[in-house]
């Protein structure tokens, strides 16, 4: 009999006691609190099984051992002794405000009073942590769990003075922590994003980030072979369901969740989100993107008009991922914190990371809000224009290709008052990208750069744009700079297209091939 898939049960107790499915992470946990002491912090994206892991960590040091029956920790030399423990767990909470954190860390301090049946003095919350912790103390070194520290921030981050005030409450809060050293067996907090030593954490300096630790790599997410064992079942299940062999399911596996690389060295892991519900729904679909729609960083790529055309093969220095601030955000960290790029090669001499999309799921739908960020179009106008636009690019109809690209760009907003080739470029890359035709952006050759080559069975298009300017000035840049001469003597024909964009009709007003 298969085993219940645990969509949605974040509650390690609950997981075991319904026999569920469990990935067995507790060796990598061990590791974590096998020395008498310990402060860590774990960034990880959002739906990452963050707050399973706080879960199970609270169950170990309340000393449920009951609860760890067939996994690996309950053989193991660990001792477990009984801590008192405090969690805090910020994704409950709404908070808007300075006044709204204290009001929810006050709550959250007086229900573990209660639960302990410790009476504390009325007053601020930091005073009144502080009392809870020394009585807490008096029973065992006390642990502290903190989830999604950073959900306070995020939720006001385009608010930006009030996430600044929100930022220096939690500050003052977490030195609190530090303060209280000698009555603590292990501090552990989790995240989204790592704000930087001076911002948050300035007053929890002896915080061990373990986010690109790859000793941690998987303490969090499914490895292939946890996915090949633990989910042999499901894997033949999904198969037949599907009509076709395990081996087939894997490889769809890799392709749509795999490929989430969290430190240089560390091995690939899997979405947990994504994984159980495609094998509890038996179908492939964006799960993890669905649950969440990523405007803010949408937003900010495009008012900033960062060129997306770099997001699949991005290079960035190891410093930074360090250096992430309310004040200046860089995308490039951003991204990677948020689980919408991944590492996929790093340099030992350069300390250079290059950066890409971990996969199909997380490069088709970012792809498809970038689009729809740039020119604003419904979905289901969008995926049914895509579609009609490669069948025309197939057939060679250009005259119906340029027809049905002029959708996206009429729908660019009246505020947005590009006038530059870049923005127009970006929507024609992302299209391409979207209806799975092989695209070069600002392709090299000896003479300069071709704004797009894209390859096709039958012909490689080359193609030029030209903002308000003319078709024939794009056309003879292709030529005069022999930007063609590096696809000659190909057995497939060159297409040579100039292309013009017009700012005032947004809309492609010319076209001429050679």
């Amino acid at each position: 009999m298969l085993k219940p898939l645990p969509v949605g049960i974040q509650t390690f107790s609950d997981l075991i006691r319904g026999g569920f499915l469990y990935v067995d992470k507790t060796p990598w946990i061990y590791e974590l609190i096998r020395y008498s002491k310990g402060a860590y912090f774990l960034a990880r994206p959002r739906r990452f099984g963050k707050s399973l892991l706080i879960s199970t960590l609270g169950e170990i040091f309340e000393g449920n051992r009951e609860l760890f029956q067939g996994l690996w920790l309950y053989d193991s030399d660990y001792s477990w002794t009984i801590h008192p423990v405090i969690r805090l767990d910020f994704s409950r909470y709404s908070i808007r405000s300075v006044e709204d954190l204290s009001a929810a860390l006050q709550r959250a301090v007086q229900q573990t009073a209660e639960r302990y049946g410790v009476t504390i003095e009325p007053g601020r919350y930091e005073f009144q942590f502080e009392d809870l912790v020394r009585r807490l103390a008096e029973r065992g070194q006390v642990v502290i769990l903190v989830d999604e520290y950073d959900k306070p921030i995020l939720d006001n981050i385009t608010d930006l003075p009030t996430a600044r005030q929100i930022r220096e409450s939690l500050k003052g809060f977490y030195t609190s922590i530090k303060s209280l050293d000698a009555y603590l067996r292990l501090v552990f907090l989790t995240g989204i994003s790592k704000f930087s030593k001076v911002g948050v954490f300035s007053g929890l300096n002896n915080l061990n980030d373990i986010s690109m630790n790859a000793n941690f790599g998987a303490l969090v997410g499914i490895t292939e072979a946890e996915l090949r064992s633990s989910f042999h079942d499901h894997i033949a299940e999904f198969a037949r369901a599907q009509k076709t062999d395990s081996d087939d399911i894997l490889a769809q596996m890799q392709h749509w969740y795999n490929g989430f690389r969290f430190a240089a060295h560390s091995e690939r892991v899997y979405n947990p989100f994504s994984l159980l519900l495609a094998f509890y729904q038996q179908r492939f679909s964006n799960f993890w993107f669905e649950s969440g729609t990523p405007t803010f960083l949408i937003d900010l790529i495009r008012d900033r008009g960062y060129d997306v055309r770099q997001l699949g093969n991005l290079r960035v220095e190891e410093f930074s991922f360090s250096t992430y601030e309310l004040e200046n955000l860089d995308l490039e960290p951003l991204l990677f914190q948020t689980g919408y790029l991944t590492i996929k090669t790093y340099d030992e001499k350069s300390r250079i990371y290059t950066l890409s999309y971990p996969n199909y799921e997380v490069e088709n739908a970012f792809l498809h809000y970038l689009l729809r960020a740039h020119s604003e179009i419904s979905l289901a106008l969008t995926t049914s224009t895509l579609w009609r636009l490669a069948e025309a690019l197939r057939a060679n109809d250009l005259e119906r290709f340029f027809e049905l690209l002029d959708v996206f760009f009429a729908n660019i907003p009246y505020d947005i008052q590009l006038r530059h080739e870049h923005y127009y470029q970006t929507v024609f890359y992302l299209i391409f990208k979207l209806i799975g035709l092989r695209v070069e952006a600002e392709a090299r050759t000896s003479r300069g750069r071709i704004d797009a080559v894209v390859a096709l069975e039958k012909a490689v298009y080359l193609f030029e744009f030209k903002v308000d300017g003319s078709e024939e000035e794009a056309l003879a840049q292709i030529v005069e700079r022999d930007y063609y001469r590096r696809y000659a003597g190909q057995e497939r024909p060159l297409v040579l297209v100039g292309v013009n964009f017009s700012t005032q009709s947004r809309s492609v007003t010319a076209w001429r091939t050679a």
